[in-house]
């Protein structure tokens, strides 16, 4: 076997490999995937204390996929960085000194903050996403009878909202709400005629996997919008739409989620030939 020899191919391999690695090389191939750029410029010792383990267990997880050690495979991270987009905490930096540092507590202070984020979380969220698994997904949602929605926790108003946007333009839509506890009874009536659209990011709700897992043993098509390439969602989804998350705290933002959803409501409104004039139920969309 040859170690991949590039970050393309090194993340196929890791996303391949997940389900059968051991407890602590999945909790390492997680921190990889999720912070690419972290992994280049971080030492051994640091990248080992972000992702929570050893740093010698992250040189066996190196060597697992036959590079000499972890300098190597982190060679690969590092020329990745030389062509692609920044990530989202180098653009924050990047914002934030373009628009001025301001060491403050105040409210307006945290506000800005939190827009700051939520720009370089969309601009990343444009470089990553491909007219090819929007075509798809829209296709889906074109070409179903029946479109189910799931999302739980965090994911919940997205699924609210896309049921909203659904049902103006005219959709048999189902929000599996779980209400009275009947959310898995509900997803019983999917068929292969039907799509189900499941929103889930870490932590990921375990009644959304359940239902995810079942959905693909009866062949429903899945799209999934996630946060990772070894999301429990993205290796089942027919399409998976991944949303690059960025630091964990306490006001994990949905700007980015929740653009994604209005894109594709707006293409399937062109796939479908609706008109948005103001007469036409789109235009409650974009005044709600």
């Amino acid at each position: 076997m040859v170690a991949p020899l590039t970050y393309e191919d090194l993340i196929t391999a890791v996303t391949k490999r997940h389900p059968s690695m051991s407890r602590r090389f999945q909790q390492i191939a997680r921190h990889v995937v999720q912070n690419p750029n972290d992994v280049a410029l971080g030492s051994v010792k640091s990248i080992a204390t972000e992702a929570g383990v050893q740093p010698s267990s992250l040189v066996r997880f190196a060597q697992s996929f036959d590079y000499t050690g972890f300098a190597e495979m982190q060679r690969v991270f590092q020329a990745r960085l030389v062509t692609a987009a920044p990530g989202i905490k180098e653009r924050i930096h990047a914002l934030k000194g373009e628009l001025g540092q301001r060491a403050s507590t105040t409210g307006m202070a945290t506000l800005r903050d939190l827009v700051i984020a939520d720009m370089a979380g969309l601009e990343h969220l444009l470089d990553s996403m491909t007219e090819e698994t929007l075509t798809a997904a829209v296709d889906c949602l074109a070409n179903a009878r029946t479109v189910y929605l799931l999302g739980q926790l965090r994911a919940y108003p997205i699924a609210v909202y896309l049921r909203y946007a659904l049902i103006h333009l005219r959709r048999d839509v189902r929000l599996l709400d779980g209400a009275g506890g009947l959310a898995t009874e509900q997803a019983q009536l999917m068929d292969d005629k039907s799509v189900l659209l499941a929103v889930s990011f870490r932590h990921y709700a375990r009644e959304v996997v359940d239902i995810v897992e079942a959905a693909e043993a009866r062949r429903v098509p899945i799209l999934a919008i996630t946060d990772s390439q070894l999301s429990p969602l993205a290796k089942r989804a027919t399409v998976c739409m991944v949303v690059p998350d960025g630091e964990y705290n306490y006001a994990r933002s949905l700007a980015e989620p929740i653009c994604l959803a209005q894109a594709l409501i707006i293409c399937l409104a062109q796939r479908l030939d609706l008109d948005p004039a103001p007469a036409d139920p789109l235009s409650e969309i974009d005044a709600g």
